[in-house]
Order: structure tokens, then sequence, then C-alpha cells
């Protein structure tokens, strides 16, 4: 009878990944079999000839087959990292991506060490509010999502990472509208894929994660043009909006900010753009600073 050890069951599961098209092949299967374990990676490095017990085998193999699937794989763990931070994840809420961690960086530079009122829009699995709460212990963070299932995941995951954000029902920025010139920083991840481009996603995204959270009508960015006169309205004088786009939508972004001041448009590390940051000011004829 064969004894399937934590090497043998890697070695296996790689190379069937790597048939499979997944990238991450070896990675992936080491994610997926400490989750299966209840344990973290560093276990299975130092315990490589530990045998696996049948029921183990049994959950591990359900994860492979969802994979397989294309089932992302945050879904599967129902965890994600986002800014160094761990998030639940389920198919209700958007899985965080790696270059959405712009729009907290840029918050950080600006406020780092002082108050200050900031509200994330769309906020999904809260990633990005808990976040700017987590690195900003000074601000106050508000959050909004038009989804209650959303904003569950949200506010568990606030309470699990100990952080304070105040969580708000409602569609864009409806449910501040009454605290006009409140904000000093409005964030927003909002979907912004156009049909068009939505048909050639990758089928894992398209079949898993959720539409509400990624299709948008028009060219993809007319949920900010109904978002951006409520972001006027609530932002104190001064201060700033940041907003996530798509890598080909940066100069159609721009031309959208004819309220703004000191509008620049923020490429990602890979060079693409990737968001626009904008103020709230005196409009002049040089609005729109070099990215």
């Amino acid at each position: 009878m064969q004894i399937w050890t934590i090497r043998k069951l890697l070695e296996w599961t790689s190379n069937y990944f790597k048939e499979k098209n997944i990238r991450e092949a070896r990675l992936e299967a080491e994610i997926l079999l400490a989750r299966a374990l209840g344990k973290d990676r560093v276990y299975l490095y130092a315990n490589y000839d530990a045998p696996v017990n049948q029921d183990e085998r049994g959950i591990f193999r359900e994860f492979i087959k969802r994979r397989v699937r294309k089932e992302p794989l945050a879904y599967i763990t129902g965890i994600k990292e986002f800014m160094s931070l761990e998030f639940r994840v389920n198919p209700t809420v958007l899985i965080p991506r790696p270059e959405s961690e712009i729009l907290v960086e840029q918050a950080i530079e600006l406020f780092s060490d002082q108050p200050c009122s900031i509200c994330d829009v769309g906020t999904g699995s809260g990633a990005i509010a808990i976040s700017l709460a987590h690195y900003l212990p000074l601000a106050r963070v508000f959050a909004c999502d038009i989804s209650r299932q959303a904003l569950e995941i949200a506010r568990e995951n606030a309470a699990r990472l100990e952080v304070e954000v105040e969580f708000q029902e409602g569609d864009l920025l409806s449910p501040f509208l009454d605290k006009e010139n409140y904000f000093d920083l409005i964030v927003a991840n909002l979907p912004y894929i156009a049909l068009e481009d939505y048909r050639t996603l990758d089928s894992g995204v398209k079949s898993y994660e959720p539409q509400i959270a990624l299709l948008a009508p028009g060219d993809g960015l007319d949920i900010y043009r109904r978002l951006l006169p409520q972001a006027h309205t609530l932002l104190k004088e001064g201060a700033y909006l940041y907003i996530e786009i798509g890598w080909q939508q940066g100069e159609k972004a721009l031309g959208m900010m004819n309220n703004f001041t000191e509008v620049q448009l923020i490429k990602d590390l890979a060079g693409y753009d990737r968001a626009v940051m904008a103020r709230k000011g005196p409009v002049d004829g040089n609005r729109i600073l070099e990215s």
C-alpha cells in the first residue's frame, strides 16, 4: 500500500497543475495542501516525509478538483492577503488585487501621522478601508457598498483585524450626502470593465467573481461619472480623490475630471495606467499634472 507523504502529494499535484496550465503550480499546491492540513507552508517544508491521512487527502482532493475547474485559489482557501493583512473572502466579494494597493499606498503618503476623514466607496471585502484604518491610526475611516452581503464580509474582516471602520449600505456615496465638505480623501475601486472587455476575461473570473463588482455600463467609466459630482460635494476644499481605473482608460478618465484640479494619472509597477488622483480646488488651465 502506497504511503502518501507531503512530498509525494506536492510533487504529484504540481505536475498535475502544470498539465492544466495553472501558472504557479507548485505554490498553489503548497497553499492548498497547507490549508487541507490546517497548517502553514513552513510546516510543509519541515515535514516533507510526514504521511497524510485519508481524511486530509480527501479534503485536498476536493480542493484540487475545484482549482482545476478554474475556481480562484482565494475562494477555495477563503483568504487573500492585501497590504500584508489577511482578509476573508467568498464569492460575494471581489478578490482584492495587488494593483489596488496603490490606492492605499498613496493615501498613507498623504496622511501619515495626521488626523483625517476618509471614505472608501464600493468597499467589497473591506480591503482598502481596513488597510487604511490599520496603517493610518489617526484616520476616521468610513466605507460603503451597495451589497449587504459584501458589507457582512467587510465587517467581519474589520473585527478580525481589530480596526474601526464605519460601514454604510447604499449606492455610491448616497449614505453620506448629508455631510457636505466632510472628507479629506475619497477612494474608489468601482466596476470599470465594459461589456466587450468583460467577455474576454478569464473564465475563472467570469464564472466565480461577482459580476456586480466588475461589469460597468457604457465604456466602463459610467459609474465613476455618477460618483464624481457626489465626491466633489463631500470633499473638503483641497481634499483628494483617488479612483482605480483600467489600464486603457487613462485619457478618458482624465477628461472626466473637469471640476477638479491637480489631476494626475498614476501608473502601477508594470507601467500601466492604474489610478487617477485629483484634488478639489480652484480649476485653472494647468489642472492636469504630468504623471
